[in-house]
């Protein structure tokens, strides 16, 4: 009888132990590279106890996992760019809302799902930089204006395959309606210098070069090309100051329907808002911090204050298959 109740109590104890080793670690699933986030997971780790076990790869791939594994999915947490891809993944059903305090303080609310199934971690301005060899800076104005025929054959543009400018074109939808904004795409291919180009980068070695005279790319990408060539002829410029603000988009987190350590998991998002975290993830893509109350790295604050388009960027999602029919009839390829 002894024997029995002895194993019994092994059995018991055996299954609190598996059940504190889950509770002391969270499962990430991250369509950002190991380099970006690792820093931040190590900070957690040291300061809460709480390991972080992570997977990366792109965001088509983790999130058909997710939907593959179901409830039996071991991610407490997932990471991926662009609200497109959050709002697919609430869509989908793989999110579950969070109540936060910390995280209704930290992030505004343009930068997060108005049911609270994900939050922005850093914020990606997708803006005009130009040639400033071949651009007096009183010619430029707006994302609009640049359908405008001064800009024929001047304009370098990324390909629309890109979920950055299906984002971009979507949430001028919402601010302008399908026709306005169709009427926009339409100027701007008229306006290409050269076919759509493969990627941010190419479009602003092709305005150093003299190829065409501005382009629309998100910031970082300009960061790191001038940080190895900060003589280039390159310059930032932010568009719709008098109106609606720059088009920014996120990188951002939702916690999993199906996560077996919630709270631990919700803690890991709590600190990914705060000043400790958004330093150290912002900083190494030269990005923005999504929380307002933490100041941008040096290098990218040099670049120069802008308004946000405060538009929630739910829309992004709502209207990005809207988006790409839009530039297919448009002829942006």
């Amino acid at each position: 009888m002894l024997n029995r109740f002895f194993l019994v109590f092994l059995l018991i104890l055996s299954l609190l132990f598996v059940q504190v080793a889950h509770a002391a670690e969270v499962v990430v699933y991250s369509a950002r590279i190991e380099q970006l986030i690792k820093p931040m997971f190590d900070a957690f780790t040291e300061e809460t106890g709480i390991k972080v076990k992570y997977t990366t790869d792109n965001e088509g791939a983790l999130l058909a996992r997710l939907q593959a594994e179901g409830k039996n999915t071991s991610a407490d947490m997932l990471i991926t760019v662009d609200a497109g891809n959050l709002w697919a993944a609430e869509q989908a059903g793989l999110l579950k809302p969070v109540k936060s305090e910390v995280l209704a303080h930290n992030i505004p609310m343009h930068l997060r799902d108005p049911n609270d199934q994900w939050f922005g971690l850093s914020v990606r301005a997708r803006t005009l930089v130009y040639n400033p060899k071949k651009v007096k800076v009183s010619d430029l104005s707006t994302y609009e204006d640049l359908a405008d025929v001064k800009w024929r054959n001047r304009l370098c543009l990324r390909s629309s395959k890109k979920v950055y400018n299906q984002s971009l074109v979507a949430m001028m939808i919402a601010e302008h309606g399908e026709t306005e904004t169709e009427r926009i795409v339409k100027g701007w291919v008229s306006n290409l210098a050269t076919d759509p180009l493969p990627d941010d980068t190419k479009a602003l070695e092709y305005v150093a070069a003299g190829k065409c005279d501005v382009t629309l790319v998100n910031t970082y990408y300009f960061g790191r090309l001038m940080s190895k060539d900060p003589n280039l002829p390159l310059a930032v410029f932010w568009p719709n100051q008098q109106g609606s603000g720059v088009h920014v988009n996120i990188s951002g987190v939702g916690i999993t329907k199906y996560g077996r350590n919630e709270k631990a998991a919700i803690r890991l998002l709590e600190f990914l808002s705060s000043a400790k975290a958004q330093n150290l993830f912002a900083d190494l893509n030269m990005e923005y911090p999504a929380n307002p109350s933490i100041k941008p790295d040096a290098f990218v604050a040099s670049w120069g204050d802008f308004k946000q388009n405060p538009m929630n960027l739910s829309k992004a999602g709502e209207l990005q298959t809207t988006a790409v029919k839009l530039m297919d009839r448009a002829g942006y390829k």
